[in-house]
């Protein structure tokens, strides 16, 4: 793959309800950089925003009406770390309340109806029916201006306690590099903790299955969730917290670049 900007630095999402963005919004979050941009997964008429087009990163950055997530903050710190010739974007796909076997391009349709209401139906159709090619088809017309440099995972809170999890990752992210011919060296998988079960997390039991995902895929990197604010719910993280899991990526991210 030749990329028209070797400067332009590609990040693609993925995951459930934390990634997809639960937490609420506020003022401080409504200005951005203009070097961190987005390429919004759907059609969003009333943001502005016609999918595979690239905007300023001014959330939602997944679906059109839902909330701040890591990803947010994970570019905001991006770009303020890097040189200033360096510009981030990217492209969030992410269901809440998914298995992360949604995203298994050979099985997915299994999961489809993990939930028949239509919360969920509805999130799986605004990807057109199948999350995992919607990422894919964004990411390689991505490639045409710029440089996919890593994947960002939140996932596990519908996989809590299901020890196969880190296989089911490595497979998705097998197929993630196959398809968009890339290289896991060149291109780490940075997945987070859930909410920690220090703070009452209801899933955070998943933490020590998520914890052994390095062991099945050697380039995968496990951010920490201990200490980061959360809701009431005890399973997903508040605004703070997600600012602050947002720049636990960054750093781990930015360390494996050399900075």
């Amino acid at each position: 793959m030749f990329s028209q900007d070797p400067d332009f630095q590609i990040y693609l999402c993925f995951g459930q309800s934390n990634m997809e963005g639960s937490a609420t919004i506020e003022e401080q979050d409504k200005t951005v950089d203009e070097r961190f941009v987005m390429m919004p997964s759907m059609d969003c008429e009333e943001q502005g925003r016609t999918m595979g087009n690239w905007y300023p990163a001014v959330p939602p950055l997944s679906q059109c009406y839902v909330g701040l997530s890591p990803a947010d903050y994970f570019g905001r710190t991006m770009v303020e770390k890097l040189p200033e010739n360096k510009k981030v974007g990217v492209i969030s796909v992410a269901v809440g309340g998914c298995d992360i076997r949604l995203f298994d391009k050979d099985i997915y349709k299994e999961f489809t109806q993990t939930y028949p209401e239509d919360w969920f139906q509805g999130k799986i159709a605004g990807y057109g029916g199948n999350p995992y090619d919607r990422l894919i088809t964004l990411a390689k017309q991505a490639q045409k201006e710029g440089v996919i440099k890593g994947i960002l995972l939140h996932q596990g809170e519908t996989n809590t306690d299901d020890e196969k999890w880190p296989a089911y990752v490595q497979q998705v992210y097998t197929n993630m590099l196959n398809d968009l011919g890339l290289e896991a060296s060149e291109v780490p998988l940075l997945a987070g903790e859930v909410v920690h079960e220090e703070q009452g997390g209801r899933c955070g039991r998943m933490n020590a299955i998520i914890d052994k995902l390095p062991e099945t895929v050697p380039t995968a990197y496990v951010i920490p969730s201990k200490g980061c604010a959360v809701r009431e719910d005890d399973i997903h993280f508040n605004s703070e917290g997600v600012r602050e899991m947002g720049r636990r990526y960054a750093a781990q991210m930015l360390q494996l670049e050399g900075y």
